[in-house]
């Protein structure tokens, strides 16, 4: 599906070459949705075994990325705005969800999702414009 390069792919969330990286693989299914899964451990802890919120950061931000990222289009995050909903305890299973509402020019605005893989409710949930790279 993608022409870009990921064999030297040493991205922290989902680089297959990154030694402490979370390796996430993510795909685009039919509803034109990017996703992905993940369970945080006990080294992704910010504070009494709930998952730091910078991760979960990371794994929104990733999740729009790879949206782009795998119809060939390289992007770089200008702005996110980010709302966490709720604790993400370790060795909780989440879904995680990314999508483009809308391109103008070379500005992608993104939408992301955690989603507990248990009850499906949301952890938390972003909003992002990608500045789409020339390639």
């Amino acid at each position: 599906m993608s022409d870009i390069d990921f064999s030297a792919n040493n991205c922290f969330v989902c680089g297959p070459d990154n030694p402490i990286g979370l390796k996430i693989k993510f795909t685009i299914d039919d509803d034109d949705i990017c996703r992905g899964r993940f369970t945080s451990m006990e080294n992704h802890v910010g504070y009494q075994n709930t998952t730091h919120g910078g991760i979960i950061f990371s794994l929104l931000d990733d999740v729009m990325a790879n949206w782009l990222f795998l119809k060939n289009q390289v992007a770089q995050t200008a702005h996110c705005d980010l709302r966490y909903r709720q604790a993400l305890p370790v060795n909780e299973p989440v879904i995680l969800e990314g999508w483009c509402e809308k391109q103008r020019s070379r500005v992608a605005f993104m939408k992301g999702q955690v989603i507990l893989a248990s009850n499906s409710s949301v952890v938390a949930e972003s909003s992002a414009k990608f500045m789409l790279v020339k390639s």
